[in-house]
């Protein structure tokens, strides 16, 4: 457990280092403020429109940028210090092989915790002190859901990265297996479960557990929960909206999206040769 700590530490320190969490911060926290401050534009304004609509804007931002950076971010974690020739070193020391991959995964969704959280709460500060009549605890709550729940996001698609990672033997195909993975998830998934909503005029009863299977999803589900007149504005969220299973089910398939790829990647990396 120590081991794993210390290469926990050790990732992070680079990210630090890296400039990875200055990077994604800068990112996040700038596209925020500029979604909240445009938030009038489709009405041919500028400035604060409603907090449902700003935090679901900040929701569609997140599924769209926190998986890619995640991805970018950890595709290379094995295969890169492989292709280094570091991994062959890395693997003498008195490290299981469970603790270095968990260790480096821990070190990595560090990296994206504190990121996602100084992103969006810069631009929570700048709405709170610079919007009229923001109700800050709505604000607060609604902020704390779109954190909490897009550091899970981002730790599932670390997952893929390690999964990806102890697959593959060149950083060039585990780039492209990761973007793959973000197509995939992001936008191909929702158009298939779109052209099904379409094509099923009956018996679609079974079509709300689909977007289970999709993280992304999953996360819409969670940030669209605590306001009801958004729910008509997210789209695929749409197919959910008569309450087809318990509001805890959304995270927990987050859960089971973070474990089964994460326990994958350790199965495939004690089987791996550097």
């Amino acid at each position: 457990m120590k081991a794993m700590f210390i290469v926990a530490a050790k990732e992070f320190q680079d990210g630090l280092r890296n400039r990875w969490v200055l990077a994604i911060t800068v990112i996040l926290a700038a596209l925020a403020m500029g979604i909240a401050y445009f938030g009038a534009a489709a009405s041919g304004g500028l400035g604060f429109t409603s907090l449902a609509t700003t935090l679901v804007s900040l929701s569609t931002l997140a599924v769209f940028l926190i998986p890619l950076i995640a991805l970018m971010l950890a595709y290379d974690a094995v295969v890169g210090e492989q292709e280094a020739g570091t991994l062959l070193l890395l693997l003498t020391y008195p490290i299981s092989r469970s603790a270095l991959l968990f260790g480096k995964f821990f070190g990595h969704g560090m990296i994206l915790a504190v990121a996602t959280l100084l992103g969006f709460g810069i631009a929570g500060m700048v709405i709170a002190l610079g919007a009229e009549g923001v109700p800050l605890i709505q604000l607060t709550v609604g902020l704390a859901r779109l954190i909490a729940s897009s550091v899970l996001l981002g730790w599932v698609f670390l997952a893929f990265a390690y999964l990806i990672s102890v697959t593959v033997t060149e950083k060039a195909r585990a780039a492209g297996l990761a973007l793959g993975v973000w197509f995939l998830f992001v936008l191909v998934f929702d158009l298939v479960l779109l052209a099904l909503l379409v094509g099923v005029k009956q018996g679609g009863d079974w079509l709300p557990y689909l977007m289970l299977l999709n993280p992304t999803d999953s996360f819409r589900l969670i940030n669209l929960s605590g306001f009801d007149s958004t729910q008509l504005e997210s789209g695929i969220a749409a197919i959910a909206q008569q309450g087809a299973f318990h509001s805890a089910w959304p995270p927990l398939a987050m859960l089971v999206w973070v474990v089964v790829p994460l326990l994958l990647a350790v199965r495939r990396f004690h089987r791996h040769t550097a």
